[in-house]
C-alpha cells in the first residue's frame, strides 16, 4: 500500500496533467505547494521521453474510460478500447526486482477514480448490455492488479475485485457471449499477481470460518473454491507446486490435488516430497494423516509402489503392504517387489508374502533378513576388517597420557582381574565383534566364561549371540553346548543368546520360541528373566500372538516379592518390544491392569519403570491413539502414575515434532522438585524423543536443554545428556559431543555417568576418533571410580560397535521412516540410565543387549536382480535439503566418489555416479537393486 503522505503530491501531479486535457484551470492552493511538490516537478522533468509518453497515454486512456468530459461520443466500445490499452500495458510491463513496473506506478493516482467508476456501473445497466458487462469485468481485473499494491490489505480489495470480475465473466458465459467470457485468464497477469491472490484467498477463507461458516461444506466458499480451482493447476503447471499445496492446505481441500491432471511423472516427486515434509508441521493428527495419505495416493497413481510403501510405513499403515505388493505383481514389476521386501526387512516388519507366485519363497527370505549376515560379512571382507578385535585394542591403555603415574601407583601387586572390569570387557568384546562370528575371548574356548561370576557369566554366554548376530544356524551350533550347562547363569545366558542371535531374522524352524518356551514356564527366576528378554529381542516388532500368550501370564502373576516384580517388568518390556507401535489392546490392557493392581511396594521397585516403558512402546508414534490409556494411568494412586503417563505420551508423539507436546513437557520441568522427580526426567527425554525426527525442532530443543541445565534441579539436569543422546543417535555432532564432554566431568556422579553413556550413543558405530580420545581420557580421569569406568567401557563398546560397520540410528530411508524396534531398543538403554545404580551397574546389565534391535549395517550395497553384487560408482556427501526449491538443485554437497559397497553416515546421502544403471529404489541405503538404463549411450572412445 502506498504511504499516505505521498498521496497529496501525486494528486497535484495528476491535476497538472489533467489541465492539458480539459483546458480548465483550477485555483492554485498555495498551502499545498511545498517542497514535496517541487520535488515531483523535478522528478517529472527528469522522466525520459518514453516514460512521459507512456504516462500521458495511460492518463488519456483513464480519462476516456471514465469519460471525464461527459462527451456523448464516448461509447462503450471506445471505452473498451481505452481499457484494452491499459490492460496491454499492464500485462506487458516488465521491471527489475527492486522497482515497481512503470504502468502500475503511473496508474496509482487514478486508482480511486477507477474504483469509483467501477462501482457506478450498476447491475441493471450491465445485465442489459453485454459490452458494458464485459467492460466491468475487465475493469475488475485491472483494479485487482492495482489493488495488489494500493488496496487496503485488511479488506482484501484485490480478491474482492477479482471475485466481482469472475462473476461478471460467468454471467457473460450464461448470456451466451463465450468469446468475451474466455478472456478470464488469471495467468496472463503474471505469477506475482497469482501469488498475491492465493494469499488473500487463504485469509478470506479463515475469516469466513471464524465468522461461523462450516469448513466441511462447499456452499459458503463456492466463489473462493472457484478461484482455487484456477490457481492450483496454474501453480502446478508453472513449477510452483509448493504454493499450490500450501493454498489447498489453507482452504482445507487437499484432496483436490488428487484430481489434477497436471501432476505427471515430471513433477509428482516434487509435490509428494513437499507434502511429506509439510506433514512434520501439522499439529492436528487428522491433518497429518491427510497430508501423508495424499502423497501415498499420488505415488500409487504414478505406479511408484516403493515410495508409496515408504509413506505407508511412515503413517503406520501396515494393512497397505499386501495391496501394494499385489499391485506390483499386477504390473509385472518383480524387481520393485524385491526392493519393497528389502525395505520391510529393514523396518523389521513381520509380513508373509502369499501371492501364490514362484518367487514367494525368495521374497519371504528377503523380508526375514535371512541373507543379512552373509551380505554383512561380504562387506567386512571387502573392507578388510574381518580380524577379531580384543577389548585391549579398543581401550588402548598404552596410549594413556598418565601411564607413568598409573603404573607407579599399582607397582606393588600383581595384576588383579576385577569382576566388573571383566564384565565390561565381555560387553566391549561382544559389541565390537557383533555379527562377525569370531572373537578372541568367547569363541576359542570356555576360559573367559569362568573369569566372571553369576550375572557376569550370564552376560558372557549371552555375548555369543551378539558375536554370531543374524547367523542363526552357525550361532545355534556354538550356543547349544551352554544350554545344557550345570551352571544356572551360563544356561540363562545361553537362552538369552538364542534370542539375541535371531534378532530381526525370521527362520522357518523358529528355534528361539522352541528353546525359550520351556524356560519361561520354568521355576528358575534367572531363567525366566533371560527368556523374557530373549523373546523381546528376537521378536521385536513381529506382533506374534503365540509369543504374547507366553508373556501375558508372567505379567499377570501376583505373588509378591522383589523377584516377581522384576519378571513382570521384563515381560512387560518384552511385550512392548514385540508389539511396538501396534496399539494392541490385549497387551496394553494387561499392563495397565497390572499397574493398577500392584501394591505400593511393587511400584517402588527399581524396574517398575520398564513396565511403563513397555506400555509406551505399544503406542510408539501413534499419537492420539494413546489418549484413553493415558487417562487410565492417571487413576493410579502412586507417584509412578505421572511417570507412566509422560512416558506413554512422549512415546506416542515420538518423532512427530509436535510443538504443543514439547511445550507441555517443558511445563512439567518448570517445577523445582528435589525428589520424586522421575516424571520430570521422563519429560526431558520426551522432548528429545518428540523432536528427533525433525531438524528445526531438534535445533530448538538443543536451546531448551541449555536453559534446563541453567535453571532446573538435579533430576532434570541428569536427564539432559540422555535427551541429547536420543536427539543424535549415531551422529557425533561436534557441538553436542562438546557439551557432553563438559557434562562428563560434572561433580554429580549421575550426570557424568549419563553424559559418558550418551557420548557412546551419539557416536555409536562411527569409530569417531575425537570421541575415542575423549573416552580414553575419561577412563584415566575416573580410574578409581568403578561405576564410571564401567560406563566409559560401555561407551567405547558402542563407539566401535561392529568395527564401525553398524549404526543404532532408528531413522532411515532418507530420514523419513523411524524403525519402532530400533527406537525401542535405544529407549530401553535410556530408561536404564535413569537409575544406573540398580540397572546397568547392578545385576540387570543384560538390558544392554536390547540395543541389538537397533543394530543395522550402515552399508550401501548395489546388486543385480538375482541379488549378486554389482559394484558401481556412487557419490557420497552431506545431505542437502532440496524440498520446495526451484529447479533441480544438488541433493548432496562435499561429496566423494566411491565404488560400492560403501559406508554411509547418519547425515550423509548417496547418489549414483553413472548413468549406465538406474536404481529401483529412490533412496540409496542398505541393499539397492540396479537395472540397466535403456536410454544409456556409451561414450564413443576416440582411438588415437
Amino acid at each position: 500500500m502506498a504511504p499516505k503522505d505521498d498521496d497529496k503530491p501525486v494528486e497535484l501531479m495528476a491535476d497538472t496533467e489533467s489541465k492539458k486535457h480539459n483546458g480548465k484551470k483550477k485555483p492554485k492552493d498555495g498551502k499545498k505547494k511545498d517542497k514535496k511538490s517541487d520535488d515531483i516537478v523535478d522528478d517529472e522533468n527528469a522522466m525520459s521521453e518514453e516514460d512521459r509518453e507512456l504516462k500521458e497515454r495511460l492518463e488519456t486512456c483513464v480519462s476516456t474510460l471514465i469519460n471525464e468530459a461527459n462527451e456523448a461520443s464516448v461509447t462503450t466500445p471506445i471505452r473498451l478500447k481505452a481499457l484494452d490499452v491499459i490492460v496491454t500495458e499492464l500485462r506487458s510491463a516488465t521491471s527489475s526486482m527492486t522497482s515497481v513496473p512503470k504502468p502500475l506506478k503511473f496508474l496509482r493516482p487514478k486508482f480511486d477514480v477507477l474504483k469509483e467508476y467501477h462501482g457506478d456501473i450498476g447491475d441493471r445497466d450491465a445485465r442489459g448490455d453485454k459490452e458494458l458487462l464485459f467492460l466491468r469485468a475487465r475493469l475488475g481485473d485491472v483494479l485487482a492488479v492495482l489493488a495488489m499494491t494500493l488496496g487496503k490489505h485488511e479488506e482484501r480489495e484485490s480478491l474482492q475485485f477479482k471475485l466481482k470480475g469472475s462473476s461478471d465473466y460467468k454471467l457473460l458465459a450464461t448470456l451466451g457471449d463465450a468469446e468475451h467470457a474466455s478472456d478470464d485468464d488469471l495467468g496472463s497477469w503474471g505469477h506475482e499477481f497469482v501469488r498475491s491472490l492465493a494469499g488473500e484467498v487463504g485469509q478470506e477463507y479463515s475469516a469466513r470460518v471464524i465468522a461461523g461458516s462450516d469448513p466441511e461444506e462447499d456452499a459458503p466458499f463456492s466463489d473462493l473454491l472457484g478461484m482455487v480451482d484456477v490457481i492450483v493447476p496454474f501453480n502446478v503447471a508453472h513449477n510452483a507446486e509448493a504454493e499450490a499445496v500450501d493454498l489447498l492446505i489453507e482452504v482445507q481441500r487437499l484432496k483436490k490435488i488428487l484430481e489434477l491432471d497436471s501432476i505427471d511423472e515430471g513433477n509428482y516427486r516434487r509435490v509428494c516430497m513437499y507434502l511429506i515434509k509439510t506433514a512434520d508441521f501439522m499439529s492436528d493428527p487428522d491433518d497429518y494423516a491427510e497430508v501423508l495419505e495424499s502423497a501415498y495416493q499420488l505415488f500409487i497413481k504414478q505406479k511408484q509402489y516403493f515410495d508409496a510403501l515408504r509413506v505407508a510405513l511412515r503413517i503406520g499403515n501396515e494393512d497397505a503392504i499386501p495391496t501394494l505388493l499385489s499391485q506390483c505383481s499386477d504390473d509385472g514389476d518383480s524387481i520393485m517387489k524385491k526392493q519393497m521386501c528389502l525395505l520391510l526387512a529393514r523396518q523389521r516388519i513381520n509380513h508373509e508374502v502369499e501371492d501364490g507366485g514362484d518367487d514367494d519363497e525368495e521374497l519371504n527370505e528377503l523380508i526375514g533378513n535371512e541373507k543379512l549376515s552373509e551380505e554383512f560379512l561380504k562387506v567386512a571382507q571387502d573392507l578388510d576388517v574381518m580380524d577379531p578385535k580384543t577389548p585391549e585394542d579398543i581401550y588402548k591403555s598404552h596410549l594413556a597420557e598418565t601411564g607413568g603415574f598409573s603404573r607407579r601407583r599399582d607397582a606393588g601387586g600383581a595384576a588383579v582381574d576385577s569382576a566388573r572390569a571383566n564384565l565390561a570387557s565381555t560387553y566391549v568384546n561382544a559389541f565390537v565383534n557383533a555379527g562377525f562370528g569370531q572373537d578372541k575371548l568367547m569363541t576359542p574356548d570356555n576360559e573367559w566364561l569362568y573369569k566372571n561370576k553369576d550375572h557376569g557369566m550370564m552376560a558372557a554366554s549371552a555375548s555369543l549371540g551378539l558375536i554370531q548376530l543374524w547367523n542363526v544356524e552357525e550361532g545355534l551350533a556354538q550356543i547349544d553346548k551352554f544350554l545344557y550347562s550345570s551352571e544356572e547363569y551360563v544356561k540363562a545366558g545361553a537362552a538369552l543368546a538364542v534370542g539375541i542371535l535371531s534378532s530381526g531374522v525370521r527362520n522357518d524352524a523358529d528355534p528361539t520360541l522352541a528353546l525359550l518356551d520351556e524356560h519361561i514356564n520354568g521355576e528358575s527366576h534367572i531363567m525366566k528373566c533371560a527368556a523374557c528378554t530373549g523373546l523381546g529381542i528376537a521378536y521385536a516388532g513381529s506382533a506374534r500372538e503365540d509369543v504374547m500368550e507366553l508373556l501375558l501370564p508372567i505379567v499377570e502373576q501376583e505373588n509378591s516379592g522383589p523377584t516377581t516384580m522384576l519378571e513382570v517388568s521384563l515381560a512387560g518390556l518384552a511385550l512392548g518390544m514385540i508389539y511396538v507401535g501396534k496399539c494392541d489392546d490385549a497387551a496394553g490392557g494387561t499392563i495397565v491392569q497390572r499397574l493398577m493392581e500392584a501394591s505400593d511396594e511393587e511400584l517402588d521397585h527399581s524396574h517398575a519403570k520398564f513396565l511403563c516403558l513397555g506400555l509406551g512402546l505399544l503406542f510408539l508414534g501413534r499419537m492420539e491413539k494413546a489418549e484413553a490409556m493415558i487417562e487410565a494411568l492417571r487413576t493410579i494412586e502412586h507417584k509412578i502414575s505421572k511417570f507412566a503417563a509422560i512416558v506413554l505420551e512422549t512415546c506416542a508423539y515420538a518423532g512427530s515434532g509436535n510443538v504443543l507436546k514439547v511445550q507441555e513437557m517443558l511445563h512439567q520441568c518448570a517445577q523445582h522438585l528435589e525428589e520424586d522427580a522421575d516424571h520430570q526426567m521422563a519429560a526431558v527425554i520426551g522432548i528429545g524423543l518428540i523432536t528427533m525426527g525433525e531438524e528445526v525442532g531438534a535445533e530448538m530443543a538443543l536451546r531448551s536443554f541449555e536453559h534446563l541445565l541453567h535453571y532446573c534441579e538435579l533430576p532434570v539436569k541428569r536427564a539432559v545428556p540422555l535427551a541429547l543422546g536420543v536427539l543424535n543417535i549415531s551422529n557425533p555432532d561436534f557441538s553436542v559431543i562438546d557439551q557432553l564432554s563438559r557434562m562428563s566431568h560434572d561433580p554429580d556422579g549421575e550426570i557424568s555417568q549419563n553424559a559418558i553413556l550418551a557420548m557412546g550413543l551419539t557416536s555409536a558405530g562411527t569409530n569417531n576418533s575425537r570421541v575415542a580420545g575423549l573416552l580414553r581420557q575419561l577412563s584415566e580421569f575416573y580410574s578409581k571410580e568403578a561405576g564410571h569406568v564401567f560406563c566409559v567401557r560401555i561407551a567405547q563398546a558402542m563407539l566401535h560397535m561392529g568395527k564401525g560397520l553398524l549404526t543404532l540410528n532408528p531413522v532411515h530411508s532418507d530420514r523419513m521412516i523411524t524403525s519402532g524396534p530400533a527406537l525401542g531398543g535405544v529407549l530401553t538403554l535410556i530408561y536404564s540410565c535413569l537409575d544406573l545404580k540398580s540397572t546397568l551397574l547392578d545385576k540387570t546389565h543384560y538390558l544392554l543387549y536390547y540395543l541389538t534391535c537397533a543394530m543395522n549395517p550402515r552399508m550401501l550395497i548395489t546388486v543385480n536382480e538375482d541379488m549378486s553384487w554389482r559394484p558401481v560408482t556412487v557419490r557420497v556427501g552431506q545431505a542437502v535439503e532440496t524440498v520446495g526449491q526451484a529447479g533441480k538443485p544438488k541433493t548432496i554437497t562435499g561429496f566423494q566418489t566411491h565404488t560400492t559397497p560403501v559406508l554411509i553416515s547418519t547425515k550423509e546421502r548417496a547418489e549414483l555416479g553413472t548413468e549406465e544403471v538406474l536404481s529401483v529404489s529412490s533412496v540409496l541405503e542398505g541393499i539397492v537393486i540396479l537395472k540397466d538404463n535403456p536410454d544409456y549411450e556409451a561414450p564413443e572412445s576416440s582411438d588415437k
